[in-house]
């Protein structure tokens, strides 16, 4: 069970990091949202949630965590990357959290104790709900990425492998799109 659990998170990493590829340093940045959200600010997000989880969890924080989550950091440090830090800088960081996760895995087994100090109730947790906490987490995010990565520049899918996505052209994907518009038209309020 644990082989499969690592497997799924690392499906995620990679797809998260996917949306990276061939985009420039600005556009990896670019708020794509009204809240804010961009390409690098996700993976970095997800790094510091996984390097917490996976780490001071179970007592074994990550030596070199970037700061984001202190009470001096700013709200919302943690979701976007500084000048200083450079796409091969986040990167760089992301991979070293997913080695110290995958040692925490590799050496804990699933029904291993754990403390989460930033939940309100400090609630003593397993390995395995925070496996399956953090596979949620870094899907939810790279889901995100994936809209802003369309957003950016059309891209889309899962991974270059195989993007799940319906084999339409692009003169079907504008009929498709086209139709749902058209369907949700004959919802709309009509003004006043």
């Amino acid at each position: 069970m644990k082989d499969e659990l690592r497997h799924y998170l690392q499906r995620g990493r990679e797809a998260l990091l996917w949306k990276l590829d061939g985009l420039s340093e600005y556009d990896i940045r670019r708020p794509m949202t009204p809240t804010g959200t961009n390409l690098l600010g996700l993976v970095k997000h997800v790094a510091m949630v996984e390097g917490g989880y996976l780490g001071a969890t179970f007592g074994r924080p990550l030596p070199d965590m970037l700061p984001g989550h202190g009470p001096d950091d700013g709200l919302n440090a943690d979701m976007w990357a500084t000048a200083e830090q450079s796409r091969d800088f986040i990167v760089a960081f992301y991979q070293r959290v997913w080695a110290h996760s995958d040692e925490t895995i590799a050496t804990l087994a699933l029904d291993t104790p754990g403390t989460v100090p930033w939940w309100p109730d400090n609630s003593s947790v397993t390995l395995h709900r925070i496996l399956i906490h953090v596979i949620a987490e870094t899907d939810r995010h790279a889901g995100h990425a994936d809209i802003v990565r369309e957003l950016l520049d059309g891209a889309a899918g899962l991974r270059p492998d195989n993007d799940n996505l319906a084999t339409g052209d692009p003169a079907w994907w504008q009929t498709y799109t086209k139709s749902l518009q058209d369907t949700a038209d004959t919802f709309r309020t009509p003004p006043a």
